[in-house]
């Protein structure tokens, strides 16, 4: 090794500074065992004169059996996720509650190379996140692999924990109001429906071999009172998605639906766009349906009538099933339940 560059100072360096044994300076630092007050003073301030951050954690976590790693499999590119604020929202209660594992969060993407990262990459457990299409893909690796995992949202099948979300009922809910209004020409923008994410119609061959169950439920939802019901796929959940989807089922004058069921908020936004560009007011000539009851950044004045989930709670709550998992036990599934926002984006059909 060239002298000119500097090694990394060990634990046995802090020990033979401080004048104690190895031993004594790893209960030192970890803060438990028979250590003196004085005698933990010296061990770390050993450490501050050597430049010593603390023992490696990449060893700690050998000791333990585990790489101190959950990994959370997010649908589309990193860049992507980051623009939907569900997905952020369901992080953000995932980081909270497995903070007592003092492990760390590694995004992976499940674009078509994510199987690949998840057979090869050191893993505690896995939080399968956000309506994948390639659900079934993941949870095959990972059983192989043995790895406690957790779907947020999806059918992973018997044995894997799952949080999921009245999406089916709670589209239910929406389309009955939009029909309590008098509307009976309703189409829909859905969520992608499998692993290419192509746009296009929503046609009966495409609905039957859909992959994404999130997509299917809410789909079922509509069709549960408006079974006649046409519409377009969007290629992911995006404001610009939903302007080309809203722009193709409003062009047609004879065909143009007195509503439309986005199935997200995102999507929603876009729809309400297309009809600003065609001049149609919303919701005097169009009634726009929203879900997930997230904030859309400009769309003021409009209050969108959706369906709220509780993002934040679907996180925790698959974070404190990965803990419990990992302590041993077996935690139960878990159903979340979305509530009904009235806005000003539904009402009558103009007659």
């Amino acid at each position: 090794m060239d002298a000119d560059i500097p090694t990394r100072p060990t634990l046995a360096d802090v020990a033979a500074r401080a004048g104690v044994s190895a031993s004594t300076a790893s209960l030192a630092f970890s803060g438990s065992g028979p250590v003196s007050e004085t005698t933990r003073e010296r061990v770390l301030a050993a450490a501050r004169e050597l430049d010593y951050g603390g023992p490696d954690p990449r060893a700690r976590s050998l000791r333990r059996g585990r790489s101190g790693i959950v990994g959370v499999v997010v649908e589309e590119r990193v860049r992507e996720a980051f623009r939907d604020p569900i997905k952020i929202a369901m992080l953000d209660g995932l980081a909270e509650a497995i903070g007592p594992l003092g492990a760390g969060l590694l995004l992976l993407t499940d674009t078509g190379g994510g199987a690949v990262s998840i057979a090869s990459t050191p893993l505690d457990a896995v939080v399968l996140i956000g309506c994948s299409p390639r659900l079934g893909d993941s949870v095959a690796v990972l059983r192989q692999r043995g790895i406690p995992m957790v779907a947020i949202e999806g059918d992973p099948g018997e044995g894997v924990t799952e949080i999921s979300l009245d999406n089916r009922d709670a589209t239910r809910l929406g389309a009955q109001h939009l029909r309590a209004l008098g509307h009976t020409d309703v189409a829909l923008v859905t969520l992608p429906t499998d692993a290419t994410r192509m746009r296009g119609r929503l046609t009966p061959e495409r609905e039957a071999a859909s992959t994404s169950a999130t997509t299917t439920d809410r789909i079922a939802g509509t069709r549960d009172v408006f079974p006649l019901a046409t519409g377009v796929v969007a290629s992911a959940s995006y404001i610009e998605e939903g302007l080309i989807a809203g722009r193709e089922l409003l062009a047609d004058l004879a065909g143009r639906p007195t509503a439309i069921i986005a199935q997200s908020d995102l999507l929603a936004a876009g729809v309400i766009r297309a009809a600003e560009e065609l001049g149609l007011a919303v919701p005097a000539d169009l009634s726009v349906l929203g879900f997930d009851g997230v904030r859309v950044d400009g769309l003021a004045p409009y209050d969108l009538t959706t369906l709220v989930q509780p993002a934040t709670a679907k996180g925790r709550a698959a974070g404190e099933a990965i803990v419990r998992m990992l302590d041993g036990e077996r935690p139960e599934s878990v159903t979340f339940m979305s509530v009904f926002h009235l806005g000003n984006t539904t009402a009558p059909p103009r007659r």
